[in-house]
């Protein structure tokens, strides 16, 4: 498992670059690269930010349906990686994730995305089978399979270390997070998804992003 350091040098940025540094709990830190940027409001000039978001994407998930970014518009969700013979991580992961999701799998405005690694392996039926294992009843939590070069563009853009590797277990190395993700696409947390008091910390988080949502 990689350190909460690396889950950042993955893509060369740094841990703690977020919008503001609140520790009044009433909001969460925006994470990733940001670019201030000149625009005309009313007349005048003024310096606005942009900040680093989740770019579009289409997939294949566990029913052989093409699903895209558009299913998640206007959504709080919680992606991750995996892969489905996973000998480690993954089994940890996705049971703590699972305890989220039965919290939250009838709330319209949450949704769950795991990304499969396993390029070569993990076909829809495969995911299918899976999710079904799992304990996954309804579409909220969406399981999907893309090309070596999908998956993997994504996950540096989660911020998320994945590479095959021979030597790891199960022939690939990856990062356990939970990622975070708000209603514009922003990383808004990442939590090591085989650590309880993270996982803790997730569900928490989750409700204080939502309540900010609807103001």
């Amino acid at each position: 498992m990689r350190s909460i350091t690396k889950f950042y040098c993955a893509t060369g940025l740094l841990l703690g670059l977020f919008s503001c540094k609140n520790n009044s709990q009433t909001s969460l830190p925006i994470y990733g690269e940001r670019e201030a940027v000149e625009k005309t409001v009313d007349g005048k000039q003024i310096v606005d930010t942009v900040y680093h978001t989740i770019p579009p994407f289409k997939l294949l998930n566990q029913d052989s349906t093409m699903i895209s970014d558009k299913d998640f518009e206007g959504k709080v969700y919680i992606a991750n990686f995996f892969f489905t013979h996973c000998p480690s991580i993954c089994p940890t992961m996705n049971r703590n994730l699972l305890k989220i999701y039965q919290q939250y799998k009838d709330n319209e405005e949450v949704r769950f995305l795991s990304h499969s690694i396993d390029f070569k392996y993990d076909q829809p039926y495969v995911l299918k089978d899976y999710a079904n294992k799992l304990g996954v009843t309804n579409n909220h939590w969406q399981f999907v399979s893309g090309t070596k070069a999908e998956i993997y563009g994504l996950a540096n853009q989660y911020l998320v270390y994945t590479a095959e590797d021979k030597n790891a277990p199960g022939g690939y190395d990856h990062q356990g997070y939970l990622v975070l993700i708000d209603k514009d696409k922003r990383i808004r947390g990442a939590y090591d998804g085989t650590n309880d008091e993270q996982v803790k910390k997730l569900m928490n988080d989750l409700p204080l992003l939502l309540s900010g949502a609807k103001k």
